[in-house]
């Protein structure tokens, strides 16, 4: 189950210490053993949201939640010093990284999990709020290549985003609206490839950190592609131009 529900199923999970995904509390919600769970929380690094109560209905899918409610996480997340450790073994120190900014659906996290692992990638970074978390239904989407890739959340995905250019990585975002076609980069230097959430696509502040922003050719009405298919489609690019180099 994705979902723990009441003070006691919460507070025994985290002294379990049992992967957690993140934890929301209701608004207003404040007493001794509230408290207690929010200070374990912090001690063991799992973000605490205080939320409305109707997002906590919706959450456990039930009223009967006691203002606490803990999504359960399917592993513990990398760290981004996991990740780039990772990547530095590769082959010719060629990473290649997946950044996602505000990706919610789950199923669409699982499947970008599974791509990024067939096309070789050396991990995935996500930012801890506005993002699907390490969920099961994420694991079940992935279908299994969450226990072979590492996933790292970070709390400022721009901060994170100069820190891997300091490390060497250009940066690749796609959008509908970018400057050239995902053909036109070199993927084949250290590479994050940046993508947006279902909908909204890139924020401004992720776009500018961008060294490049690409666009998908498309025909008809539809000009955006699933993130998760999007995903694959440059991922993929990024293969063949490493295969052919080699």
């Amino acid at each position: 189950m994705d979902c723990l529900t009441g003070i006691h199923a919460v507070k025994e999970a985290l002294e379990a210490q049992r992967p957690i995904d993140r934890i929301a509390i209701a608004k207003g919600r404040q007493d001794t053993r509230v408290e207690e769970i929010v200070q374990l929380a912090r001690q063991q690094g799992v973000p605490v949201r205080f939320e409305d109560r109707g997002q906590l209905d919706r959450l456990a899918n039930s009223k009967d939640h006691q203002g606490v409610v803990a999504l359960a996480a399917a592993r513990a997340p990398a760290t981004l010093e996991d990740v780039l450790a990772l990547a530095s073994k590769s082959h010719g120190g060629m990473g290649l990284l997946v950044l996602l900014d505000g990706v919610e659906d789950p199923h669409n996290l699982g499947a970008i999990i599974r791509t990024a692992l067939a096309a070789g990638a050396h991990g995935v970074i996500i930012p801890e709020r506005r993002a699907a978390g390490l969920t099961d239904t994420v694991a079940r989407a992935s279908a299994g290549a969450l226990a072979h890739l590492p996933v790292a959340k970070v709390t400022n995905l721009v901060r994170t985003m100069e820190e891997l250019k300091k490390a060497g990585y250009w940066l690749v975002g796609l959008d509908e609206d970018g400057d050239k076609s995902y053909t036109e980069v070199d993927y084949t230097s250290p590479t994050g490839i940046v993508l947006g959430g279902e909908g909204k696509g890139l924020h401004e502040l992720t776009r500018e950190r961008c060294d490049f922003v690409v666009k998908l050719p498309t025909t008809g009405p539809v000009r955006s592609l699933n993130v998760s298919v999007a995903a694959g489609v440059v991922l993929f690019e990024a293969v063949r131009q490493r295969h052919q180099r080699k």
